[in-house]
């Protein structure tokens, strides 16, 4: 079944793009069928995905969400998306308060998967390639960047 591209978002804060990477991170190795279906949970869950709420999780408390039925109860997701949280607004702040700047500052595609795949866990390639899709970033067509990894092109932009 072909679900066909997601949906674009013009971010508005950082925690817009910490939203989509959460789904990203989710996503890796799940259906997306499972993780829309769990977002409504996650989306209360992780407090809106403020950044600072998100970043500020306590151990305790990512041991609580760990094993919140709402959620996909994955604990090293759900630290990554606190350590990611934390990263995101590190490097917002060393990018002069703007995400999207940190993203543009890479040189295109390829650098920007690169340094998101150092900065961020779980991001995997596909991840990246959905990250930045979502939040208009420009990104090879689907095609393209699948020919360019050897996979095959069904599923996701058709």
């Amino acid at each position: 079944m072909s679900y066909g591209a997601p949906e674009q978002i013009l971010p508005q804060g950082l925690g817009d793009y910490l939203e989509v990477m959460s789904k990203a991170v989710f996503q890796s190795g799940m259906s997306w069928k499972v993780v829309n279906g769990k977002w409504p949970g996650i989306h209360e869950a992780f407090r809106g995905f403020e950044p600072l709420a998100v970043a500020s999780l306590t151990e305790a408390e990512m041991a609580e969400l760990a094993n919140d039925p709402r959620i996909i109860r994955n604990r090293k997701k759900v630290e990554a998306i606190v350590d990611n949280a934390r990263r995101a607004i590190e490097l917002e702040e060393a990018n002069g308060g703007s995400f999207r700047d940190y993203l543009r500052s890479h040189g295109g595609f390829e650098g920007t998967v690169a340094d998101l795949r150092k900065n961020f866990r779980f991001m995997g390639e596909f991840g990246c390639f959905y990250f930045l899709y979502v939040v208009g970033e420009e990104v090879p067509s689907y095609d393209d960047w699948c020919r360019s990894r050897g996979r095959p092109t069904h599923d996701i932009a058709h």
